[in-house]
C-alpha cells in the first residue's frame, strides 16, 4: 500500500499497527503473571505493565496521526484522573501526543497550498515560514505574513488526512476494548462513534472557518478573550490572524500567579456555558492547546474550531434539568426525570447515578469552587477503577442521546483541565447567567 508522506494512508498498514497492540498488551500480561509467580510485587508489576501499555498505545496513535491521534487527544484530557502511582508515565505519553507530530515534508505543504489557493499562492503572502509552528491531528500550522502586512497562522491539512481519519476511526472502533485497560471509566466505543460523526465536518476547513467567524462575532465584546479573525479559507487550508502567546498547558500544574489562573479559569467556564446561548455552538475539543495565554497579558486567545456541536437552541433543556438536579442532590426528582425520558434502566438505583455524575455538580454547589488536582484525583479514584462494579453497571444502564453525551464529555474534559490549572471560579453564577432554565 502506498503512503503519503504527510499521513500514513494505507489502510492495511495502519490497521496492522493498531492490531499489534492487543498482542503486545497480552504479552505484557503473561510476562507480568510470570514475574508475579517468581515473587515480584503484584501491584508494582501491574503498574509497570499499565504504564508501558499507555506509552505504546499513545506512541502508535501519535505516529498514525489522523483519527488515531485525534482519539488520543480526546482521551488525553482525562490524564488528571489517572491514579497517582502511575500518573507520571501516563502524563508524559499524553503530553507528547498533545504537542508533537512528525511534520509534513515542505514539498507537500507547497503542493497543498497550490491546490487550495492557486498556483500563485506565494503572491498572497509577503513571507511564509516553511517550518511548522504547531501540529494537530489532521493538519499543521505555519506562521506567515499576509499580503496586507498582517501576521497570520496558515493551517494546512495533511495529504490524505480525510481518508486516514475515516479509516482510523472505523478500525479503532473494533479495538475500543484496548482503552478499557487504561480508561475504564470512558466509553471508548461511544467516543469513537461520536468522533466519526464529525469527521467529514473537520476535514472541510470552510466549515471550521464559518464556526470561527461565528465565535469571533459572538464574543467580540468579551474583554480578556480574543478569537482570531479568518483571513481566507478553502477546503484544506485556513488562514487566520496570528495570536502571540503560549498554550494554556504551560500554566497547568499551578504555574503562574493565582490571580491569572483564576482569571483564565473564569474565561474558560464562561465561554463554555455562554457559547450555546451567544453563538448556538459548543466548542467540542476540550484540551489546553486550544487556549493561548496572550503575550500582551490581556487574557486568553481561543483557537481551533474544527470540532463544534451545533446547539441552536442552547444546551438541551432536559440536560439542564439533569445538571441542576445533580447540583441540588435531588435524588427523587432526578430519578423520575431520567426514567421519564427513557435514559435510565428500571433496575438502577438513583444513588448510583448521582455518584456517577456527581462531579458535574460539585462546582455548582458553592459560590466559589476551587478546581484542584486533589479534587479530580478523588473523582478518578472513584470512577477510574476497574474493580468499581457499581460504576460500570450504572454507566451501562444510562442511555443518553449522542448530543447529551457530547455536552457531558466536553464539561468533564474541561473540568479535568481546570483542575490541573488550579483555579477558583464562580461557576454557579456563570451557569445561572448563561444557561436558561438552570435557575428554578
Amino acid at each position: 500500500m502506498a503512503e503519503e508522506k504527510g499521513v500514513p494512508r494505507g489502510g492495511f498498514g495502519r490497521s496492522a499497527r493498531l492490531a499489534s497492540l492487543p498482542l503486545s498488551f497480552a504479552g505484557r500480561a503473561v510476562g507480568g503473571w510470570g514475574r508475579t509467580l517468581a515473587g515480584a510485587d503484584a501491584d508494582e508489576v501491574a503498574a509497570g505493565t499499565l504504564a508501558r501499555n499507555a506509552e505504546q498505545l499513545f506512541a502508535v496513535l501519535g505516529t498514525l496521526k489522523g483519527g488515531a491521534m485525534k482519539l488520543g487527544q480526546a482521551l488525553s484530557v482525562y490524564d488528571a484522573m489517572i491514579p497517582t502511582e502511575i500518573a507520571g508515565p501516563y502524563q508524559e505519553a499524553l503530553a507528547k501526543l498533545q504537542t508533537s507530530s512528525p511534520p509534513m515534508p515542505v514539498a507537500d505543504v507547497h503542493r497543498m497550498l497550490a491546490q487550495q489557493l492557486g498556483s500563485g499562492w506565494r503572491e498572497r503572502f509577503r513571507e511564509f515560514d516553511d517550518e511548522p509552528r504547531a501540529a494537530a491531528s489532521i493538519g499543521q500550522v505555519h506562521r506567515a505574513v499576509w499580503r496586507d502586512g498582517r501576521e497570520v497562522a496558515v493551517k494546512v491539512q495533511y495529504p490524505g488526512a480525510d481518508v486516514a481519519l475515516d479509516s482510523d476511526l472505523r478500525t479503532l472502533e473494533r479495538f475500543s476494548r484496548l482503552f478499557a485497560a487504561i480508561f475504564p471509566a470512558i466509553d471508548a466505543r461511544a467516543l469513537i462513534r461520536e468522533l466519526r460523526e464529525r469527521t467529514m465536518e473537520e476535514v472541510d476547513y470552510r466549515i471550521e472557518a464559518d464556526r470561527q467567524r461565528a465565535f469571533a462575532a459572538g464574543f467580540a465584546d468579551r474583554p480578556g478573550l480574543r478569537i482570531p479573525r479568518v483571513v481566507a479559507s478553502s477546503p484544506k487550508v485556513l488562514v487566520s490572524e496570528w495570536l502571540d502567546g503560549v498554550p494554556l498547558r504551560d500554566m497547568l500544574g499551578g504555574r503562574g500567579t493565582e490571580a491569572d489562573r483564576d482569571r483564565f479559569g473564569h474565561t474558560i467556564v464562561e465561554t463554555m456555558f455562554a457559547s450555546p446561548a451567544r453563538v448556538g455552538l459548543l466548542h467540542a475539543d476540550p484540551h489546553p492547546g486550544n487556549f493561548l495565554v496572550l503575550a500582551d497579558g490581556s487574557g486568553l486567545g481561543m483557537i481551533d474550531f474544527g470540532a463544534a456541536a451545533s446547539l441552536p437552541d442552547g444546551i438541551p433543556p432536559v440536560l439542564v434539568r439533569i445538571l441542576r438536579l445533580t447540583a441540588d442532590r435531588d435524588a427523587e426528582s432526578l430519578d423520575a426525570l431520567l426514567r421519564a425520558e427513557g435514559f435510565l434502566a428500571p433496575d438502577v438505583q438513583t444513588a448510583d447515578v448521582l455518584r456517577w455524575v456527581g462531579a458535574l455538580g460539585d462546582p455548582l454547589r458553592v459560590e466559589r469552587f476551587h478546581f484542584t488536582e486533589e479534587w479530580i484525583a478523588r473523582q478518578g479514584a472513584r470512577v477510574v477503577n476497574p474493580t468499581n462494579r457499581a460504576y460500570r453497571e450504572t454507566g451501562r444502564a444510562l442511555s443518553f442521546p449522542p448530543e447529551f453525551a457530547l455536552v457531558m464529555r466536553v464539561l468533564s474534559g474541561w473540568m479535568n483541565i481546570l483542575a490541573r490549572l488550579d483555579c477558583t471560579v464562580e461557576a454557579r453564577a456563570l451557569v445561572e447567567r448563561w444557561v436558561p432554565g438552570f435557575v428554578h
